[in-house]
């Protein structure tokens, strides 16, 4: 029996989806160990394809310090042995960690129980708890590091096209939003309008309502939503993203063969998303700013670019199959 476990972020929740997904296709269904805080809940408590959820009252340690930093992995601790007691219940032998706060009670309960514990870091720099666990787990899975496919759901390669022309561009702030991308998006509106080039906007919650607003009082004709589980169907009609650089959003865009301008968040644990992006820039397959170089001038001119090279250079990024090479690791 295999238990998945960790998320908080829709970047590690999207692995751990992929990889449930590749599981239940073999008849096999995993548990999934989580945490009440971040997006797992929101994600799992309603999914199909698990024997078993448990969300734990989990929270992150890095940011924290003195006092509140030892509650907190005391706290790890404590709950670490109600995760060992869960394994132990359901029989499970393998845990599968996608990273995040929320893998730390079961990622170290597998270490408890001398279970086989396989990890999927995503970013190309390693987050802390993977750091820690590197050395006790069966095996590291790692794109950047050991070039090895990237598990994306399989319909972002079936809707791959080369891009040339831009008529649509797509503004892509994470499963969260982005103040910074939605600003940006905003004041390049009028411009794209006067260019005739369609907007597709992932804005978030937070940031729904002003969007809104400034479409309508604009006039400007934008395809606007908070989030979408089903967000490829969007992506497959932009011809230019213009996005966040969490890794399964770089590996997504790079299977559609959609360039991107990358403006990573700054204050990412260990600058990973700039990482991340300047891995597609070094093989000439997108663009990367930093938020204070970002200028509209510098987006129009990219707008003028004939994009196809880049394009087809995204072909090479990634492989299909990430989650099957996974799941067969795993199953060895």
């Amino acid at each position: 029996m295999i238990a998945i476990t960790g998320g908080g972020t829709g970047g590690h929740l999207k692995i751990a989806k992929v990889i449930k997904n590749e599981l239940n296709k073999r008849g096999i269904k995993p548990i999934y160990i989580g945490s009440t805080t971040g997006q797992d809940r929101e994600w799992f408590e309603n999914e199909d394809g698990f024997e078993e959820k448990y969300f734990f009252n989990s929270s992150g340690v890095v940011n924290k310090k003195g006092i509140d930093k030892i509650k907190s992995l005391s706290h790890i601790l404590k709950l670490s042995f109600e995760a060992k007691e869960i394994l132990k219940k359901h029989n499970i032998n393998k845990v599968f960690s996608v990273g995040g706060f929320s893998a730390a009670p079961a990622s170290f309960a597998a270490v408890l129980s001398s279970k086989e514990l396989y990890i999927h870091e995503q970013n190309a720099n390693i987050g802390t708890l993977n750091k820690i666990l590197k050395p006790f787990s069966k095996k590291f899975f790692n794109t950047f590091l050991y070039n090895e496919p990237y598990p994306v759901d399989d319909i972002f390669f079936e809707s791959a096209r080369v891009r040339s022309e831009i008529k649509t561009i797509i503004f892509l702030g994470g499963s969260q939003g982005a103040s910074f991308i939605n600003d940006l998006a905003l004041k390049l509106a009028p411009k794209l309008k006067e260019k005739n080039i369609n907007i597709i906007h992932q804005c978030g919650k937070r940031d729904y309502e002003k969007v809104k607003n400034f479409y309508e009082k604009n006039k400007i004709k934008a395809d606007f939503f908070d989030f979408d589980k089903n967000l490829v169907e969007k992506i497959k009609k932009a011809d230019l993203a213009i996005s966040r650089a969490g890794a399964s959003t770089l590996f997504e865009l790079a299977a559609n063969q959609l360039p991107a301008i990358y403006i990573p968040y700054p204050f990412a644990a260990k600058d990973h998303q700039y990482h991340n992006a300047k891995f597609l820039e070094k093989k000439n397959a997108s663009f990367v700013y930093r938020q204070n170089e970002v200028t509209i001038e510098k987006i129009l001119k990219i707008i003028e670019i004939n994009l196809k090279n880049y394009s087809q250079n995204l072909a090479k990024i990634n492989q299909r199959n990430g989650a099957k090479y996974i799941v067969d690791e795993i199953l060895k």
